[in-house]
């Protein structure tokens, strides 16, 4: 397990970004920087207490206990307060004299074993897990149950109705279910949505399976799309806002691996329920799609046992119900009350900030477009690689490659289970490959196992059941998983979780999960009439060469997030598309002869320089790139230019 990525709402790292001053004038440099409120911003968000002294703080502590009605902890929370201080500075609390020994062995167990966590925590965690487990059962019972639903309500040769069976609860996400995400908050919290959606959940799988004719089974699938995409956008969100900092990165990034169990188990479920016919002919499928309601079921019952987020009930001025919360989330009262303390101020700050800004600037100004435009690309491809063409019509087309029904289904899972699996080690690689690089090693290899995949129906055609066809079709489309679960699975919603600025993160979060289903309903509505079109070699070469379409995307327009803080974060996403493409057409030779020809080349100049690596050049009395610098205010209104230097 790596250590957790850095923390996306409290980072630490480089203090300030290079502006266009002189190496050598440093003063001019960090005056320029510290002016802009873009910087300070970022720099109050590393540590909002930084600066301050002991009496201020405690001053401000006992004003904020006084206010909001927890003077009975008080003295907990000046002990909290001190230590929020230091909250980024490792046995920095052994200084602390107002600290017991008794409260420093926790604190050192926290630093030494950060799995070490209370039981109320992991209860919350496996919430998150099941919450996950349903998002992916709910997206491929399907898989196996058309083969079923088709002949019963007659629509084995119409395309497009399959397609639109299909891809109804996607078309809803996109279009309402996304969106719904910020009111059900706002009325009732986390828990609220994440016990709504599961309801919803469960009612429409029981609904979907008894539906007597393919409009109210229609319905019921369009009706699901209220959960997915509400469940979709706020499990994360949960998790996130209860998770200690040094686990909350690594159980973050556990949503996509979960969600590819859930996938696996909507796979199982096909094949469990295959025989299961004692209703009627071709009744199978309503057990698969009432199997659906069972795991949601769980997680309603599980949300009357876990605590709200702490920081939606200080949203609301509920601040007794988020020390209760955050008390049953951490080991000793102190551990409460510094997290509790520390994340009011940043919110006081977040909530500053959004003050500031108008909605429109999330067009108007170049860093919130490039950020969109980065995140909604990666969305965008978890979609066109492909890989749901394969999650919702796998066992379709296996039975057109020539397998039975039964080992269609039964090969379908094999998909599902290579697909969770391998979306294991994401956990590990997106954090230290990055996610730009990612994607820029799998997006060929996918190409090529879709290249492969549809090239293998080419195998004796007039023989459909020969070993070597299914064969070479079978290790193609589970290649492709394997490829698929480290890359454009995990890669997406971590990006776009972190690719948006603090003021603009709810509306980006909700319109990247809005992309991802819109597109997820054209793939679902689309592929049957591909494959009636253009047979399934057509399909899979399709999607093959949409996979090099987004390596050459990402290589000379992605930019990379990997371990940056939101400052700079503010100055990549501010590099103008021209200046980063440009970066990266000029280092193509450099690539070529560092590993193609294996020839020993000079450190190609970086793309970003950032505040430390300037002041090392200067420190060497080494001469400066010749810089290109990002074009136009990083924010209309009053505020100064933010430049970033470019080596270009």
């Amino acid at each position: 397990m790596p250590p957790p990525r850095t923390d996306i709402e409290t980072p630490e790292g480089i203090e300030e970004m290079n502006t266009a001053a002189p190496v050598g004038d440093k003063k001019r440099r960090k005056s320029s920087v510290l002016s802009n409120r873009r910087a300070s911003t970022a720099a109050l968000l590393r540590n909002p207490l930084a600066g301050l002294t002991t009496e201020e703080i405690l001053a401000d502590v006992d004003t904020f206990c006084e206010e909001r009605g927890l003077m009975d902890h008080r003295e907990d929370f000046r002990k909290g307060a001190l230590l929020a201080q230091v909250n980024n500075t490792p046995g920095a609390f052994e200084m602390i004299d107002a600290i017991s020994e008794e409260e420093k062995v926790v604190l050192r167990r926290e630093e030494t074993n950060k799995w070490d966590q209370p039981w109320a925590l992991y209860f919350l965690c496996t919430l998150c897990a099941g919450s996950a487990v349903v998002q992916g059962m709910d997206q491929t019972a399907v898989n196996g149950a058309q083969e079923f639903y088709y002949e019963t309500f007659g629509i084995q040769n119409n395309t497009k109705l399959q397609g639109l069976l299909n891809g109804a609860p996607y078309a809803c996400s996109a279009l309402i279910g996304c969106w719904t995400n910020p009111i059900l908050n706002k009325i009732g919290g986390r828990r609220f949505t994440i016990f709504i959606s599961c309801f919803i959940s469960v009612v429409t799988g029981f609904w979907m399976a008894a539906a007597d004719s393919f409009v109210n089974l229609l319905i019921a699938r369009f009706a699901l799309g209220f959960a997915v995409g509400a469940k979709s956008s706020t499990t994360p969100v949960y998790s996130a806002e209860c998770t200690p900092k040094n686990i909350r990165g690594a159980l973050t990034m556990m949503w996509q691996m979960w969600t590819a169990f859930g996938i696996c188990l909507g796979y199982i479920a096909s094949v469990a329920f295959q025989n299961t016919d004692f209703l009627g002919e071709n009744t199978q499928w309503r057990w698969m799609l009432a199997s659906t309601s069972i795991p949601p079921l769980i997680v309603m019952v599980q949300v009357y046992f876990c605590p709200e987020s702490p920081r939606w009930y200080m949203e609301k001025g509920r601040f007794d119900r988020a020390y209760e919360s955050t008390r049953r989330l951490r080991r000793i009262p102190v551990q409460a009350t510094r997290d509790m303390y520390y994340a009011w101020k940043l919110l006081e700050i977040e909530q500053a900030n959004k003050d500031g800004h108008h909605w429109t600037e999330f067009f108007t100004v170049r860093r919130n477009r490039r950020a969109a435009q980065s995140a909604w690309f990666t969305m965008f491809m978890q979609q066109f690689c492909g890989v749901n063409v394969i999650a919702y019509y796998s066992t379709t087309i296996f039975i057109e490659a020539g397998f039975s029904r039964s080992n269609a289904l039964l090969v379908s899972m094999g998909n599902g289970i290579i697909n969770f699996l391998f979306a294991i080690p994401a956990v590990y690689t997106i954090d230290t490959f990055g996610r730009r690089n990612l994607l820029l090693v799998t997006f060929p290899i996918m190409a090529l196992w879709l290249f492969f995949t549809g090239s293998s129906f080419l195998i004796t055609p007039d023989q459909p059941d020969s070993p070597a066809r299914l064969a070479c079709i079978t290790v193609g489309l589970y290649m492709f998983m394997v490829t698929y679960s480290p890359g454009e699975g995990p890669v997406p919603f971590t990006y776009s979780a972190e690719a948006f600025p603090l003021h603009f993160r709810d509306i980006g979060m909700s319109s990247s999960t809005a992309i991802t289903w819109g597109f997820n309903f054209i793939i679902s509505f689309s592929w049957p009439m591909i494959a009636e079109a253009f047979t399934n070699l057509g399909g899979f070469y399709f999607y093959a060469a949409w996979n090099l379409v987004g390596w050459v995307f990402a290589y000379f327009m992605l930019p990379e997030t990997k371990g940056l803080t939101l400052e700079e974060l503010d100055a990549v996403f501010s590099v103008t598309n021209r200046a980063h493409a440009g970066y990266f057409t000029k280092k193509l030779p450099w690539y070529l002869n560092k590993y193609i020809l294996r020839r020993d080349v000079e450190p190609f100049p970086p793309l970003y320089q950032f505040e430390s690596e300037i002041d090392q050049v200067a420190d060497k009395n080494a001469p400066r790139p010749e810089a290109q610098h990002s074009e136009g205010p990083l924010h209309s209104g009053s505020e100064d230019e933010k430049k970033t230097n470019v080596v270009a």
